[in-house]
């Protein structure tokens, strides 16, 4: 008898937890951290897994070259990117929060090269649907 009490009180936590985990919305792919290493990860080292998912459908890309501002869009970006998939950049990368509250976060991303740096800072937004990518602006220094 006291062996089946444990079983059905096993059984009986086995059900709570799975209930609990099926309804957390702790998805991994929904953070900001994971938009962020998504990004590094593309821009880096050519890896452009999941990358798409990250990016909001009304992202832009900004690059200040000299005093000329050039704007991508997503698609843009992507199809670009195909070009250098795989392609690991000779560089080191520093990610910084500048800013971060519970629906926008800036996180700058320092590409180091031999002879510049590439500062892209990085917006991510809580959309409703995770936190996606919504606009990226990259200075050169």
């Amino acid at each position: 008898m006291k062996t089946l009490k444990s079983i059905v009180l096993g059984l009986a936590l086995l059900a709570v937890g799975s209930a609990v985990k099926a309804g957390s919305t702790n998805d991994d792919n929904l953070t900001k951290n994971h938009a962020i290493n998504t990004y590094v990860d593309a821009m880096t080292r050519g890896k452009l897994q999941g990358l798409n998912d990250v990016l909001d459908n009304s992202v832009e890309f900004n690059m200040l070259r000299g005093k000329t501002v050039l704007s991508f869009s997503k698609k843009q970006m992507l199809d670009y990117l195909q070009t250098t998939k795989n392609t690991e950049q000779v560089c080191t990368t520093n990610t910084t929060i500048i800013e971060s509250d519970a629906n926008v976060a800036v996180v700058k991303v320092d590409m180091k090269y031999e002879g510049f740096v590439r500062s892209n800072y990085v917006t991510i937004a809580n959309t409703g649907s995770g936190w996606k990518i919504t606009n990226v602006y990259s200075v050169f220094v």
